[in-house]
C-alpha cells in the first residue's frame, strides 16, 4: 500500500473516533429498535431547542447528541452510596445502587436497570463497531452501552455515563415508633 493512501486511510478513521467521541448529532434513521421500553408515567416529549435550555452542556452534549464522556472523568463512575440513578432529562428511575459493579472501563456500570421497560435498546452502528445503545424509554436520553461480559447471573454490563445520570441517595428508614 502505497505510503500516502495508507496516512489517508489513517487520518480518515482518527477523524471517525473524533467524531463519534465528540457526540455529533446522531441520523437517527439508522437505528435498528432491539427492545423498546414502556415507562411508567408517559413519555416526556420536547424539542431540541427545549431540551438545549433545560439541560446542561456536557448533560445535553452526552444526552441529546449521543456523546461520551472521558473514562474516569465522570461524578458517578466510582461512587459507591446507596440510593437510585434517576434519567438526568427527565428523572425516570432507571437503575439502584445494589446493581452497579467495578467493571474496570470507567464508567458506571450496572447489572440490569430497576425495570426493563425503564430503558430501551437500539443497534448502534459506529466506528466502534456493532454496539446496543441504551435509552432512558420515557425521553429517549442516550445513556450509554449494553455489553454481554457482566458478571453472573445475567451476564449484562450496562455501561453509562455519569452526564446521563442524577444520583438520588436512599433515605435511611426511620427508627421512631
Amino acid at each position: 500500500m502505497r505510503r500516502g493512501r495508507k496516512l489517508t486511510i489513517l487520518l480518515a478513521a482518527g477523524l471517525g473516533c473524533v467524531a463519534a467521541y465528540a457526540g455529533f448529532a446522531r441520523l437517527g434513521a439508522g437505528r435498528i429498535a432491539i427492545r423498546v421500553g414502556t415507562p411508567s408515567g408517559g413519555r416526556v416529549e420536547k424539542s431540541d431547542a427545549e431540551w438545549k435550555e433545560a439541560l446542561a452542556a456536557e448533560v445535553y452534549r452526552v444526552t441529546r447528541r449521543g456523546g461520551t464522556e472521558r473514562a474516569c472523568s465522570g461524578a458517578y463512575w466510582n461512587a459507591h452510596a446507596d440510593g437510585e440513578y434517576h434519567c438526568a432529562c427527565c428523572g425516570q428511575v432507571l437503575f439502584d445502587a445494589a446493581a452497579k459493579f467495578d467493571s474496570g472501563t470507567g464508567w458506571p456500570s450496572f447489572r440490569q436497570p430497576v425495570d426493563t421497560n425503564a430503558v430501551s435498546h437500539f443497534e448502534d452502528r459506529d466506528v466502534f463497531g456493532v454496539r446496543t445503545e441504551v435509552t432512558c424509554s420515557r425521553c429517549d436520553a442516550h445513556l450509554g452501552h449494553a455489553f454481554d461480559d457482566g458478571p453472573p447471573p445475567a451476564g449484562q454490563r450496562y455501561c453509562l455515563n455519569s452526564a446521563a445520570l442524577t444520583f438520588v441517595p436512599r433515605r435511611p428508614e426511620s427508627t421512631h415508633p
